[in-house]
C-alpha cells in the first residue's frame, strides 16, 4: 500500500507527538504525505517535519493551518484521499482556566473546521480520528458499570462535563459530532482511534509533547517516599502510529478501536521497570505507597477527595481485541516503551 502514484495523505498537527510519528510512518510506507502545522515560523517545533522532508524529498508537504479558522485545513487536504485528524488541543488541567473557552471551544471548533474541509474535498472517502479512551470513560469508576468491569468501545463518557475533566468531555463531544458527520453523508467513511496513555521516545521537542510531562513527577522524585497507587491504560506511539495506518489501509475497519494495553500499568509498576535498567536512579520509588496518605496529602498536589475517590487503587482490565483482530496490531511490551520514554525524557533534560 502506499507508494507515489496514489493520492496523498493529510495529517493534521504533523509536529505533536503522535503526528509526527504517524508522518515518519507513512513515509516509510511511501505515501505522499500533506500535514498541517499551526506555524512555520516556529522552527524549532517543525524542524523534525523539515528533516523528514530532506531524507524523503518530494513526498512531505507543510501547510499551515489553525483549528480555529475555518476554511485553513482546505489547502492542505487538496488532492487527498485519506485524512488523519490527529491535531488536538491539550492542556495540562492546571493550566485550563475555563474548560469551556480552553478546551471544549478549540476541541469542537477544530473538529468541525476539519469535518468542512473534508466535507469540501471531493477526493476524500475515509477519515482517520484520533480519540482517546476519555471518550469511553470519564472516571476509573465508570468501569466499575460496564459488562464484566471490562473496558470496551461500546460505551461512551457520559459523566465527564466541562466542569468535572473538561478534556475528556471536549474528546467526547469532539468525536460524537465527527461520528454525526459522518451519519449525514455517504461519501466517506470514519474509523475513530481510541489510545490510552500514549508513552514512547518522542520525535517532537519537549515542551510539545504533553504526555512526556504526565510522568515528570514521577521522573523528577515527587514520588521518591513511595509510588501512589495510580495505574494508566498505557500503549507505545509507535502502535498508535500503525494503528493510523492500519485502520486507514483496512477496508473493513469500522467504528472505534481502543488501543491499549490489556492490563493496566501503575505509576510503581513504571518505577520498577526504570530501577531495573537504572539501579542507581535514586530518586525512582521503591515502594509502592498505602492509600491514606495518598487521601491525606493528595489535595496538597491539586488532588480533589473525588478524584482520588474514583481512581486511587482501581484497575480495569482492557478489551483491546478489535485492534488486535482487525487492525493486526501487536502491542510492544510495555518494559520497552516505559524505558524508551524515561531515555527520551532523559535526554531532552541534557539537550535543553
Amino acid at each position: 500500500m502506499g507508494g507515489g502514484g496514489e493520492l496523498p495523505v493529510v495529517v493534521t498537527g504533523g509536529s505533536g507527538f503522535v503526528g509526527s510519528h504517524l508522518v515518519r510512518r507513512l513515509l516509510e510506507r511511501g505515501y505522499r504525505v500533506h500535514t498541517t502545522v499551526r506555524s512555520l515560523a516556529h522552527t524549532t517545533k517543525v524542524r523534525p517535519l523539515r528533516e523528514m522532508q530532506e531524507e524523503f524529498p518530494g513526498r512531505l508537504t507543510l501547510f499551515e493551518a489553525d483549528l480555529l479558522t475555518e476554511g485553513s485545513f482546505d489547502e492542505a487536504l487538496e488532492g487527498c484521499r485519506i485524512v488523519f485528524h490527529v491535531a488536538s488541543p491539550f492542556f495540562m488541567p492546571e493550566k485550563i482556566k475555563d474548560g469551556q473557552k480552553d478546551m471544549v471551544d478549540p476541541a469542537l471548533l477544530g473538529t468541525r473546521n476539519v469535518l468542512g474541509s473534508v466535507e469540501r474535498t471531493p477526493t476524500v472517502d475515509k477519515l482517520v480520528f484520533t480519540s482517546t479512551v476519555g471518550a469511553i470513560f470519564g472516571d476509573y469508576a465508570d468501569v466499575d458499570d460496564m459488562d464484566d468491569r471490562v473496558l470496551s468501545e461500546r460505551y461512551f463518557n457520559t459523566t465527564s462535563t466541562v466542569a468535572n475533566n473538561p478534556y475528556h468531555y471536549a474528546k467526547t463531544v469532539a468525536e460524537r459530532a465527527a461520528w454525526d458527520a459522518e451519519a449525514a453523508q455517504d461519501r466517506w467513511r470514519m474509523v475513530s482511534v481510541n489510545p490510552g496513555l500514549i508513552l514512547g521516545p518522542s520525535l517532537a521537542p519537549a515542551s510539545e509533547s504533553g504526555s512526556l510531562f504526565l510522568l515528570e513527577e514521577l521522573f523528577k522524585g515527587y514520588f521518591f517516599y513511595g509510588a501512589p497507587d495510580f495505574s494508566f491504560t498505557t500503549v507505545d506511539v509507535r502502535d498508535v502510529a500503525d494503528a493510523h495506518i492500519a485502520a486507514a489501509e483496512n477496508p473493513d475497519a469500522k467504528g472505534r478501536y481502543i488501543l491499549a494495553a490489556e492490563t493496566m500499568t501503575s505509576f510503581h509498576d513504571m518505577a520498577r521497570i526504570i530501577r531495573a535498567r537504572y539501579p542507581r536512579g535514586l530518586r525512582i520509588p521503591r515502594t509502592a505507597l498505602p492509600h491514606w496518605p495518598v487521601r491525606i496529602l493528595g489535595p496538597a498536589f491539586g488532588l480533589t477527595q473525588d478524584y482520588i475517590r474514583k481512581h486511587l487503587g482501581i484497575r480495569f482490565r482492557v478489551d483491546n481485541s478489535r485492534s488486535v483482530h482487525e487492525l493486526g496490531l501487536t502491542y510492544r511490551p510495555v518494559e520497552e516503551t516505559v524505558l524508551d520514554h524515561y531515555e527520551a525524557w532523559r535526554g531532552q533534560r541534557k539537550v535543553s
